[in-house]
């Protein structure tokens, strides 16, 4: 089917406005790498996403849910599909007591903000993480102590045939960078957390304390996707790097993070070959030298 076809289906659906064609993706991740999206589109509520993805289904088009970028390597050919973000429309936040309920879309800063401003403590961790809540549940997203999993109280999810579903903590089955979303292809729609009380000026402090730890120790000023790997059982994948010899190894524009081995950054001129294979040569550099296999905890979107 071609990709004017494929718009004109979705126009019955989203305004066209929400749909672009040929968007750039390195316009829509942190990393700033990324090629033309044949369709780029932005659901303002969750019947357009429901109906979005089942067109998708019914015609065969393949499609990727993304929230604001922050953990994606594109590539530089792009994405022959549809890309679905999720961020800045369905963003809706509201609070009941001790209870926050949030649309996938929402930044976890915010979300931690709102909690702040109501005395809500428990989700400190989070304010500087840079993604959104979608992701964060699906990868149980956590920092300094602090998950997802440890104040979820139950999701709300979409499956790959466009049925909602609603799971429970324990249905999310949250481990270390998994859930059953992510095993099962479920997109979050929303999710509800509960908190307890707490004073302003001791959660307030608590967030300039671990916002003062990621200044320090994370390389911020560069383009990147975060931690690129994830943390291998026993190990720190930052120390492995590090001890392997690879802090500032550069390929092209990417190069290990001399703040941080555990960041794969970009001096601004870095394509997605250049990152990739960065990324396979500490992979077996590590594993040469200590035998511990290392897996991306970037998400890579190539077709």
């Amino acid at each position: 089917m071609e990709v004017t076809e494929v718009k004109n289906l979705l126009c019955t659906q989203i305004p066209t406005e929400n749909i672009l064609m040929n968007e750039p993706m390195k316009n829509h991740t942190s990393f700033k790498i990324g090629g033309p999206a044949d369709l780029f589109i932005t659901p303002t509520n969750s019947t357009q996403l429901v109906r979005a993805i089942q067109i998708c289904n019914a015609h065969h088009i393949p499609y990727y849910i993304m929230g604001n970028g922050s953990n994606l390597l594109v590539d530089d050919e792009g994405f022959r599909g549809v890309i679905i973000q999720l961020y800045k429309n369905l963003c809706d936040i509201e609070i009941e007591e001790t209870m926050i309920t949030a649309y996938s879309g929402a930044l976890l800063s915010k979300i931690a903000s709102v909690a702040l401003e109501h005395g809500l403590t428990g989700f400190e961790f989070a304010q500087g993480i840079p993604g959104t809540l979608g992701g964060a549940i699906t990868m149980n997203a956590g920092a300094y102590g602090g998950e997802i999993k440890d104040v979820i109280i139950s999701a709300e999810v979409i499956d790959p045939k466009g049925n909602r579903l609603i799971l429970t903590k324990d249905e999310l089955t949250l481990g270390y960078r998994t859930s059953s979303v992510q095993k099962n292809k479920y997109i979050v729609l929303k999710a509800s957390f509960r908190f307890t009380k707490g004073t302003k000026e001791t959660i307030a402090e608590t967030m300039k304390d671990l916002a003062g730890r990621r200044r320090d120790k994370q390389p911020l000023d560069k383009p990147s996707a975060g931690s690129t790997f994830k943390r291998p059982d026993g190990y720190f994948a930052g120390k492995l790097i590090m001890d392997s010899g690879l802090r500032g190894y550069q390929i092209g524009g990417a190069m290990v993070s001399e703040k941080h081995c555990g960041f794969v950054v970009s001096d601004g001129t870095a394509t997605f070959k250049d990152v990739k294979e960065l990324i396979s040569y500490i992979q077996l550099t590590v594993k040469k030298k200590f035998n511990v296999d290392l897996h991306p905890e970037v998400k890579i979107i190539s077709n």
